[in-house]
């Protein structure tokens, strides 16, 4: 391995090392990366550096609050409020695994990142990517099961059957993503060393690698079809399901509740899969202008912090259970 001095303008405040492995006499792989992030003025960078340092801070205090009341508080020991706490889960991992590393290239105009760094940031962010899809689905199934099948929910939906949905969910997000990794990982990256995006993501590492990168292409659009896809065909048809059997409901209360328990849900799916549809499964080849940095900022950072806001503020069982808590440590002090 050579190490190469190199003092980037683009992060005037250190200097680099930039490492390549060498086989036979010349310089093939790069080992260290420089993401840029959002490019500005100090005073941008510092407003950008506080307003995300909020956001993170209030996404896993907002998501950790949900799990907490979901695992202790009685009146949300359902099968809906399980998924929700998957949910704050993987949005936890998600936001966590992205946003530290972005504070730090605002501090600094970009950062270094190593080949492990880079790899293992984008194996956790395709973890998290493909749970989601498949919780949604899922969670998707439950509400078609209580409103189209009421009578034989708790006899469908059952604590094991749930925790096992969620346990397969995890084991197959995590191998999806062993796979996209070792396959990203093979990549030859001979010429900049540059990834203009905040994150270690398939399109930016593609637009830097000397590989062919046909075989990945193929290879994501085919899981693109399996997690993505096919996903959102069995929610539509869940929910073309649901709101025919709502229409068919005689009282107006009774249609209104109905709703309000998906209208949730809808929100969050509305959200993930706008832009996920435009970050990843259709994006074109240089697509990593500003406009999609900020797409890919919505999709990273600000989603986790307005999912447990959606489920909170539309819900009365975790308001209540947030008052129950907070009376309980009113008291205990």
């Amino acid at each position: 391995m050579i190490p190469l001095r190199f003092s980037s303008p683009l992060c005037d405040s250190f200097e680099l090392y930039i490492i390549y492995h060498q086989q036979g006499n010349n310089l093939t792989d790069i080992a260290v990366f420089i993401l840029l992030g959002f490019q500005g003025s100090p005073q941008l960078r510092l407003s950008l550096f506080s307003l995300l340092l909020v956001v993170f801070s209030v996404t896993v205090c907002g998501n950790l609050l949900i799990i907490t009341l979901v695992s202790t508080s009685k009146i949300l020991h359902t099968p809906m409020y399980f998924f929700i706490s998957q949910l704050s889960i993987c949005d936890i991992s998600l936001t966590s695994d992205v946003v530290p590393n972005l504070l730090h290239i605002l501090l600094y105009n970009g950062a270094p990142i190593t080949f492990i760094g880079c790899m293992t940031q984008f194996y956790f962010f395709c973890v998290a990517e493909t749970f989601e899809c498949l919780l949604l689905t899922v969670m998707s199934y439950d509400r078609y099961v209580a409103i189209c099948n009421p009578l034989r929910y708790s006899s469908i939906m059952t604590s094991p059957l749930c925790v096992k949905l969620s346990i397969v969910a995890w084991l197959v997000s995590f191998s999806v993503a062993f796979f996209d990794t070792f396959t990203t990982s093979r990549l030859k990256f001979c010429g900049s060393n540059i990834i203009d995006h905040l994150l270690c993501d398939l399109i930016p590492l593609q637009e830097i690698s000397c590989s062919d990168t046909f075989p990945l292409n193929l290879q994501m659009y085919l899981q693109s079809f399996l997690f993505v896809i096919i996903p959102i065909i069995i929610i539509v048809a869940s929910y073309v399901n649901i709101i025919r059997t709502i229409l068919s409901i005689p009282s107006n209360i009774s249609r209104q509740k109905a709703f309000s328990t998906c209208s949730s849900h809808l929100i969050v799916v509305s959200i993930f899969y706008w832009t996920m549809f435009s970050v990843h499964v259709f994006p074109t080849r240089g697509q990593t202008s500003n406009a999609n940095k900020i797409l890919s900022l919505l999709y990273t950072v600000f989603t986790p912090l307005a999912n447990p806001i959606i489920y909170s503020l539309r819900n009365k069982d975790i308001k209540k259970s947030a008052q129950e808590a907070i009376h309980r440590q009113i008291n205990f002090l």
